[in-house]
Parts: structure tokens; C-alpha cells; sequence
């Protein structure tokens, strides 16, 4: 499976009173689109998206567990030392997806808040894994896609796709002992437990060699 980005250009912040008679910061805006082609050239029809936004709501959302990362995390697994923001609210609005999310008390979360008390703007960008199928030029999601998390925090939105196009988009992922790894991970670890320790420093240099010339066809 692909791990996919999509990148939405701005969200708004708000500010609303808390328990504890200070103020919490939330972004605000819309986190993902079904049934249109994005900057991506990839289309997210409804009857994918929408079934896999309700899990995500149910497993994730309602537990308070839905967590966003600021920057452009390069896999599909949350980071917990890179948490800035607990998305609160998940719902669809036409073929839109508008979400709110609040930023947490953490390292990477008053880098936000500070950032926000100094006027920057930011974006969103959802997180996911799926196969795609060609379509006159589009890439259609397919339903096994696997929604991540609804918005990480991005503050270039605006910026060429260089990363969403790049690197780790480029790289398969399997689901394996309860986590996502890249493919040629699982493939590396048979590989050298299989290979006698005479050859192991030749098979070690040619799975790197080959992990960057995989690298290399996707820039």
C-alpha cells in the first residue's frame, strides 16, 4: 500500500475558554475532499472516504485518541514526541470533511501556539495508505484505503508538492506486528536472517544500494 498526503491550503484558529479560566487554541477548517481530483491528481470518492472517516471518528476521535503531528511525518505511524494537536471534531459537509482540532500542551504544540500568536498562517495535510487505480489520468483511491490521521499541521501549504510526490510516497507499506513498516523493511529481515554470516556484510550493502536506488526513481 501507498502512503498518500493531501494537503488542504489554510485553516482558521480560534481561541475559546477553558475549565482551568484560561484559553485553548484549535484549528479549524476543511481537513479532507471526496469527489474531486486534487493537486495530487488523486480522487477520493465518497463511498471510499466517507465509511473510512467513520472509523477513524469511532476508534479514534471519540477515544480522544486522534492525534496530528506538525510537519510532514515521512511514514504512517503517529510519532508521540511529535504530537501538536488532538483533532475533537470530524464531520462531512457536503463533499467536504470539516474537522477541529485542539492544540495540545506538548513540545511540538507550543511551537503552534507560539507560531499562531505571531499571526502565521498554516495548513493541514490527512495521512493515509491505499492502492490506487488509474483512471483517464487520475489516480483513484481504492477501498482499502486507511486513514491515518485526519490533519497533520503543515506552515507551507503553499509549497510545490516535492514531498507529497516524493520519497516515502514512493515506498510500499505492509501492515505487520501491529504497525506499518515500508515494504522493503519486512523483505530486508527475511532476507538477512536467511544469509549465512559470511555473506551478510554483501547482502546488508546490496539492500541498501537497492533501498536508494528505489529512492532514486521516485524523486
Amino acid at each position: 500500500m501507498k502512503l498518500m498526503s493531501e494537503l488542504t491550503e489554510e485553516v482558521e484558529f480560534i481561541a475559546e475558554a477553558n475549565d482551568k479560566g484560561g484559553k485553548s487554541l484549535f484549528i479549524k477548517g476543511i481537513f479532507m475532499q471526496a469527489e474531486q481530483p486534487n493537486r495530487n491528481k488523486r480522487i477520493y470518492p465518497m463511498g471510499v472516504l466517507e465509511p473510512e472517516v467513520n472509523r477513524y471518528i469511532k476508534e479514534y476521535v471519540q477515544k480522544n485518541r486522534a492525534f496530528g503531528e506538525l510537519g510532514h511525518p515521512q511514514g504512517p505511524t503517529i510519532n508521540p514526541e511529535r504530537i501538536s494537536h488532538m483533532i475533537t471534531e470530524l464531520k462531512r459537509d457536503g463533499n467536504n470533511f470539516v474537522g477541529k482540532a485542539k492544540i495540545t500542551d506538548t513540545p511540538y504544540g507550543n511551537i503552534v501556539k507560539n507560531l499562531m500568536n505571531d499571526g502565521a498562517k498554516f495548513g493541514v495535510s490527512s495521512r493515509g495508505m491505499g492502492s490506487l487505480k488509474e483512471r483517464n489520468g487520475i489516480n483513484e483511491v481504492q477501498k482499502d484505503f486507511y486513514l491515518a490521521t485526519a490533519a497533520d499541521i503543515v506552515t507551507d501549504p503553499s509549497a510545490p508538492d516535492a514531498f507529497v510526490d516524493g520519497v516515502m510516497e514512493g515506498v510500499e507499506w505492509i501492515f505487520t506486528a501491529g504497525t506499518w513498516v515500508p515494504r522493503f523493511v519486512e523483505e530486508s529481515q527475511k532476507l538477512v536472517h536467511s544469509t549465512n554470516r559470511n555473506d551478510l556484510e554483501r547482502v546488508k550493502l546490496e539492500i541498501f544500494e537497492n533501498y536508494i536506488n528505489s529512492i532514486s526513481k521516485n524523486l
